[in-house]
């Protein structure tokens, strides 16, 4: 469970991934819930499994009882769970006492977190409200479970020297040129650029999208550990906040999903926004691939330069929920 983080945030969704009266399936920390979201905007989650005859809720659907109240009902005898757990049984008009203990939720604005009902070591972070504030949400991709623990997701995320491998097809990446990390403890950021083989007019014409890939990409990417890493992007038509989540599912399955957030300078940037989530499925899928073919348990005797944001998951993920300080300083600055 130590591998898990228990007692750490995870935002579970964002309410534009629910629809209303659709159950919605979620995982956290190896148990399966069903969200749904009723026609108030409220949000509920209880344990996927009927306390009857344990089928999945989330295989039901949502109705309204007679005084309002939203419920999720069992595929199996159409049983309904009101969002505390309670139910009527068949033949009686009276609510139960709660069968089933809700996940508790904490929602601000559209953004769902959850401690999966342990209790809280770190705060939510306020970085995504403040995003929200001043960008114009896109929309969410790249929703999916992936076969790799926690660890190695973090990893693989913060490791710069991947782009020009992992995401070579789609970038055409000829090299990382890494400038500087700095290190706040549990927030980060790193500055690097990378130079792509341009595509050529022909290819460009057949795929549009990418007339939207610079020459030289300038990444900043801001992290907040465990559970977010967002890419700050720009260019003369406005600004890009791709936001990538992390959730543990179980020890060796995390989930990962990215939310796109944008400042419009001109208004063509509104209609970009569909290319960029492509991309961002794009990095998902083959950051996905490459998890799924590394021997996880190989020592590692090579190590590269600009492995600085690994350290730096490394060093937080053996100290959690403790912030501990870099060889240097709390405030440790690389530089090229």
């Amino acid at each position: 469970m130590r591998s898990m983080l228990p007692g750490s945030p995870w935002l579970l969704a964002h309410k534009s991934m629910l629809t209303v009266n659709q159950p919605y399936k979620v995982t956290l920390y190896d148990q399966d819930y069903v969200i749904w979201k009723d026609q108030g905007d409220d949000i509920h989650a209880l344990p996927n499994a009927c306390p009857h005859m344990g089928a999945m809720l989330s295989e039901g659907w949502c109705e309204t009882d007679k005084d309002g109240t939203s419920q999720i009902v069992c595929p199996f005898h159409a049983l309904g769970f009101d969002g505390t757990g309670c139910t009527v049984l068949p033949g009686t008009n009276n609510k139960t006492l709660p069968q089933i203990n809700p996940l508790k939720l904490i929602i601000q604005g559209d953004f769902i977190w959850s401690y999966g009902n342990y209790e809280p070591l770190r705060p939510i972070p306020t970085l995504l409200n403040e995003i929200n504030q001043s960008y114009s949400f896109i929309g969410s991709v790249a929703d999916r479970s992936v076969e790799t623990d926690l660890l190695s997701m973090l990893l693989n995320m913060h490791d710069y020297n991947h782009q020009n491998g992992t995401h070579r097809d789609l970038f055409q990446i000829t090299e990382v040129k890494f400038h500087q990390f700095v290190d706040q403890g549990h927030h980060s950021h790193a500055f690097y650029e990378m130079p792509t083989a341009p595509y050529t007019l022909m290819e460009k014409l057949k795929k549009p999208d990418l007339f939207l890939l610079p020459n030289t990409i300038k990444a900043h990417l801001e992290n907040i550990f465990p559970s977010l890493v967002i890419f700050h992007g720009e260019s003369p038509f406005g600004k890009l906040a791709q936001c990538h989540l992390f959730v543990p599912e179980g020890v060796n399955q995390t989930r990962t999903y990215i939310l796109l957030f944008a400042q419009f300078k001109h208004s063509l940037f509104k209609f970009l926004g569909e290319s960029y989530l492509k991309f961002g499925q794009i990095v998902v899928d083959q950051d996905s691939n490459i998890l799924g073919k590394i021997y996880q348990n190989t020592p590692q005797k090579i190590k590269l330069n600009n492995e600085v944001g690994m350290d730096w998951v490394r060093r937080n993920f053996a100290s959690f929920p403790d912030i501990t300080k870099p060889n240097l300083s709390r405030n440790f600055e690389q530089k090229s």
